[in-house]
């Protein structure tokens, strides 16, 4: 009986390693990217609400879907840049301990809810735009070149931020908001490239 609960056990533990070992190495997600948008609304009965306050959310998506893929971008951008020119350590040796202690934070109480989907594995998946352009700043030298000027990309980041927390917060931005959006994100391909 021992003998059958070890190999059930190591066969068990193994497979933990195996799905551990192919998420460290860039699996994507499993879930939703076999999942179609229409598959997603039925699974989260979409039908059941109010037409006009999901035809008002679907647009805000939209916007929240740039501004994601924005703020995302500029995680990579930071990466890579710190990455070239710091090294593997770069999260260490260039990122101030208040902005590190909050990913570390955030991360951990994820971890605790294990049966919930985590944001991600590394702690710059658990900053905020403000924390981005902090980390920016106190590296300015590795990032002059792509950016020009702080002030210009702290005042994007702000601006991108304010909308961001609008939406998060079920509100709706004005037309006026949206096209700042849309210009400020492209002014910050134009200058910086990603």
């Amino acid at each position: 009986m021992i003998e059958k609960a070890s190999i059930l056990y190591n066969f068990a533990f193994r497979g933990l390693l195996t799905e551990e070992s192919l998420d460290q190495a860039g699996r994507k997600a499993r879930g939703v990217s076999d999942f179609s948008d229409e598959d997603i609304a039925k699974t989260i009965s979409m039908d059941l609400l109010e037409e006009d306050l999901v035809n008002e959310a679907r647009r805000m998506s939209v916007v929240y879907t740039a501004i994601a893929a924005f703020e995302n971008s500029v995680r990579a951008l930071v990466t890579k840049v710190l990455l070239e020119s710091v090294g593997e350590k770069w999260w260490d040796s260039s990122v101030s301990d208040k902005i590190k202690n909050k990913a570390k934070i955030r991360f951990e109480d994820e971890q605790k809810v294990r049966w919930h989907t985590q944001r991600g594995k590394n702690l710059i998946t658990y900053t905020e735009l403000n924390d981005l352009i902090a980390v920016i700043r106190n590296n300015w030298d590795k990032f002059e070149s792509y950016i020009h000027s702080i002030e210009w990309a702290s005042s994007i980041f702000d601006m991108l931020e304010k909308s961001r927390n609008v939406i998060m917060h079920s509100g709706s931005l004005e037309r006026a908001d949206i096209e700042r959006v849309g210009i400020h994100i492209r002014d910050w391909i134009k200058q910086v490239g990603v």
